[in-house]
């Protein structure tokens, strides 16, 4: 990948026709960003919404400010900045969620986020949805946690005008239409096989097609937003957005998605069903990524950091280049198991717990969150070991890649290199290029290897990565498996 100035300063405001937008919801934000045809961003949006967790075990947006009000203003904070529209929009997001909708596209119920309990079928484990059992995993891990958030959802409201995920209501806010892509309609499960609504299923839940999203193919026009000649394909996934344009691309990369959720996928030639890991097509020919997301991501890290520093604000700050990171004794940092809320892969057992260990009153703070940074590496080399292929270097993006210590942090407890993306908003930027698609500006995915730009490396250190790797045997024996 080469490197190139996402920070471009124009004499002139940007043609929007010859720019796209992407729109991703995340866990804790909307990011937009509209892009030019070499893909660099020439002008980004962030707009901050809370994630809500009543209980460990749920986990939920305010659908009418993250879903809808959130992408509609990320969306005109860009096309501002352009000198009429875009060419194109695409709205990606994380996988699976669910809400019900009125017929004016308005939410019925909070929008159900990955791994919430009441998707489980034994239930939540507090409150008033208590009486799963928090011992047993779930045995359907997440193959059939989007057929179940509709069951719910069915439940809840019957009878409603739609049912329909994250990517489809921000569609729906910007362009009047609930659109998916193939890969978002697959996060429904069973519900959508073979290229299609499967009808004897959606009897069996008690919905009609007609109330479930749109689905058209990945990068296809379903339109254009009224009102402007901006064409819009349905929503896809935030980790296929990102993986288009990481530039992860050869055996040996692994691409490593360092957001509210981490998401590691190994690349390889050779397709292997491994238990616990999921296999899917690169985008490159002949090649698979074997991986998953785990709940090692950002929301660990920063709980940890609002913990040690007693605020979310502190916590931030604490982030830097210098917080976490390496200093003191390389063999005195504390061992985090990292499940806050349980584990995904290559568990999914929402019942595990966050604990830590080898603590002494020698350490102090930057211990604490230096311990939690490994952990997300841990993780990462846990999946790498498990996948049987050889690790040649880790591509890093997200929100997360611009905390140093971080992905120092990474690189010492995986012995690998971490290259980072120059534009951390990669979901987005995926999506601006299948808007690129939709609007009939590309034919293929391959030009989009030349939207690939890497920024800094951190490169392991050899005395914390020894220390790093006894840590890691600590990690291992410590978990559920141990």
């Amino acid at each position: 990948m080469a490197c190139d100035d996402e920070n471009v300063r124009f004499v002139s405001v940007p043609a929007g026709g010859d720019c796209t937008v992407g729109v991703d919801v995340g866990t804790t934000s909307v990011k937009a960003v509209a892009v030019d045809a070499r893909g660099t961003v020439v002008a980004r949006a962030r707009v901050p919404h809370r994630v809500v967790t009543p209980s460990a075990d749920l986990l939920e947006h305010e659908v009418a400010r993250a879903w809808r009000r959130g992408p509609i203003r990320a969306f005109a904070e860009v096309t501002a900045a352009l000198d009429g529209p875009p060419a194109g929009v695409v709205v990606t997001s994380m996988v699976p969620s669910i809400t019900a909708v009125d017929r004016r596209g308005r939410p019925l119920l909070p929008g159900l986020l990955y791994g919430d309990a009441r998707a489980n079928p034994r239930g939540a484990t507090t409150g008033p949805r208590a009486g799963r059992d928090p011992a047993r995993p779930d045995p359907g891990g997440e193959r059939e946690q989007g057929r179940r958030m509709v069951e719910w959802a069915v439940r809840e409201e019957p009878g409603a005008r739609g049912y329909w995920n994250c990517q489809a209501v921000a569609t729906h806010a910007l362009a009047g239409v609930p659109g998916v892509d193939m890969a978002a309609a697959m996060s429904f499960g069973g519900l959508f096989r073979k290229g299609r609504w499967d009808k004897v299923a959606l009897d069996e839940v008690g919905v009609d097609e007609a109330q479930l999203p749109v689905v058209g193919p990945m990068g296809g026009s379903l339109g254009v937003v009224p009102g402007t000649p901006t064409v819009f394909a349905g929503g896809s996934i935030d980790a296929f957005c990102e993986q288009i344009v990481a530039g992860a691309c050869r055996p040996g990369d692994v691409l490593v998605i360092f957001g509210a959720t981490l998401i590691v996928w190994v690349v390889t030639e050779e397709w292997k069903d491994i238990p616990g890991l999921t296999t899917l097509p690169n985008m490159i020919a002949g090649q698979v990524m074997i991986g998953g997301p785990s709940n090692a991501g950002g929301l660990f890290v920063d709980w940890v950091g609002s913990v040690v520093a007693g605020s979310p604000r502190r916590s931030r700050a604490m982030s830097g280049p210098d917080a976490g990171g390496r200093t003191g004794d390389p063999g005195r940092i504390p061992v985090w198991l990292p499940y806050l809320r349980g584990e995904r892969t290559p568990f999914h057992d929402p019942g595990l717990q966050a604990s830590v260990h080898g603590l002494d009153i020698s350490q102090g703070p930057s211990s604490l969150v230096r311990g939690a940074y490994e952990a997300s590496g841990f993780v990462i080399r846990r999946i790498l070991e498990r996948s049987g292929f050889e690790g040649r270097r880790i591509i890093a993006t997200g929100g997360g890649t611009r905390s140093e210590a971080w992905m120092q942090a990474v690189a010492d407890a995986t012995g690998l290199p971490v290259e980072t993306v120059v534009v951390p908003e990669g979901a987005a930027l995926g999506a601006a290029f299948l808007a690129r698609m939709a609007a009939g500006l590309e034919s293929s995915f391959d030009a989009a290897t030349e939207w690939a730009r890497s920024g800094a490396t951190s490169e392991p250190d050899p005395a914390w990565s020894a220390a790093a790797a006894e840590r890691f045997e600590q990690f291992e024996a410590l978990g559920p498996e141990g």
